[in-house]
């Protein structure tokens, strides 16, 4: 059997990309996997939606592992004017059904559903206490184009099935999923307007680097969980829950998220630089001096070791003539701590190696200053390095878009209003 042109095995492979109901069967195919059911009682999971953190695997460090797999759903709503009463219900329903369905975890199924400031727009009000600017370019050197559906919907699981059962039930065209029948539906309420997926684990980058963007000598590591070839995440590196989350007003509990669709241009990352110049430029020229880093970083355990290296950016890169991803990034914490809770993951959407890069944060002001330290522009105005050539990864980067989205909490979560009470 062949899908579009393409083997089972890789079209099994490809499945959560390609999606619909043949990529499901496709993953079924080879075996449904004992995915572990969710609750009757709402009242047993978190009350913020990106509550995941407890539910997280972790690794052998104690840093959490994302889910493997992942779909983003942007979403219209399809009314006219104000969302009702009734697709409220519905929506919360089919949200509803999805916790019984499968247990909130990498095992099952972890979401979030958000809302952009284009929703909002048809109250004439903007989300009160949140600060939810529209989104914009955040430097010189980008062009990208601007997400405004009205909601985006983040589906994770360690199953492709999964996640491909809850989207397929979520849009109308199955009756159950893991075994449980579907109270609701998004459809007519809620229409998919762009579908992007993705993945993030060792294994994964490697098994899919036959993309644009990653040279044909198939570099990536078999170890890596990420195409560039080192591990992220590291828990010292990340905001806790409780630092993004919004703590007063209605949507007290709630968070700001950010998801850009960044193209990875990886020619250069693996053919002509060394292995000593990946690791000054994702973490920082002290690191390659020293070895700190071995393989793909395990062994830095929970944290990527900013301490190591010099806090005087500006002079260390007038110096060394290049700059760490990290080591910028490490000058945008507030008391010592990040700001920002990265839940980002690769893809190769559309052919094309790419990351969708996705935070959760309290503002969007703190993704702004931390992507603005991301930037080094004062870097590349003070020292030889440029303003992306040996400036940490950003030559190796292209932003294609941009959206910024309210989190509401739990309770408010289906088709809010800008002041819920």
């Amino acid at each position: 059997m062949s899908n579009r042109g393409i083997s089972r095995r890789e079209f099994a492979k490809s499945a959560v990309a390609i999606g619909g109901a043949a990529a499901l069967a496709a993953c079924l195919d080879r075996g449904a996997p004992d995915v572990p059911t969710g609750t009757d009682d709402p009242a047993t999971l978190p009350a913020r939606q990106h509550g995941w953190s407890e539910s997280l695997a972790t690794d052998d460090a104690g840093n959490t592992r994302l889910s493997r797999h992942h779909v983003l759903l942007l979403l219209d709503y399809e009314g006219d004017g104000t969302p009702t009463d009734a697709d409220r219900r519905q929506v919360e329903d089919a949200l509803r059904s999805l916790e019984r369905a499968y247990e909130w975890s990498t095992e099952g199924l972890l979401f979030t559903l958000g809302y952009s400031p284009a929703y909002f727009e048809r109250f004439d009000a903007a989300p009160a206490g949140a600060d939810l600017p529209a989104p914009e370019a955040l430097a010189p050197f980008e062009d990208p184009e601007l997400d405004t559906p009205d909601a985006l919907l983040h589906l994770a699981s360690d199953h492709e099935s999964a996640v491909l059962a809850a989207e397929e039930a979520l849009k109308g065209n199955r009756e159950t999923v893991n075994d449980a029948e579907m109270a609701a539906t998004f459809d007519g309420v809620l229409s998919v307007t762009d579908r992007r997926t993705g993945f993030v684990g060792a294994g994964l980058p490697a098994e899919n680097q036959d993309v644009d963007g990653i040279p044909d000598s198939a570099p990536v590591p078999e170890e890596s969980p990420l195409f560039m070839g080192f591990k992220s995440g590291f828990e010292g590196n990340q905001a806790s829950e409780d630092r993004v989350t919004i703590d007063t007003g209605p949507f007290a509990g709630g968070a700001t998220q950010h998801l850009s669709k960044i193209r990875l241009h990886l020619q250069q990352w693996y053919d002509q630089d060394t292995r000593d110049q990946r690791v000054s430029k994702m973490f920082c020229p002290a690191h390659a001096d020293e070895g700190t880093v071995e393989g793909v970083g395990e062994n830095l355990g929970t944290d990527s070791g900013m301490d190591g290296c010099p806090e005087d950016v500006v002079e260390s890169s007038r110096r060394e003539g290049v700059v760490g991803h990290s080591q910028k990034l490490a000058r945008a914490r507030e008391d010592g701590s990040p700001t920002i809770l990265r839940r980002d993951f690769d893809s190769t959407d559309g052919g094309q190696a790419s990351v969708h890069f996705l935070s959760l944060q309290r503002s969007i002001a703190d993704f702004v200053a931390t992507k603005e330290a991301m930037n080094g522009t004062d870097v590349a105005e003070n020292s030889a390095v440029g303003q992306r050539v040996n400036n940490g990864i950003l030559q190796y980067m292209t932003v294609e878009r941009r959206g910024n989205y309210l989190l509401p909490p739990r309770e408010y979560r289906a088709l809010p209003s800008p002041n819920p009470s």
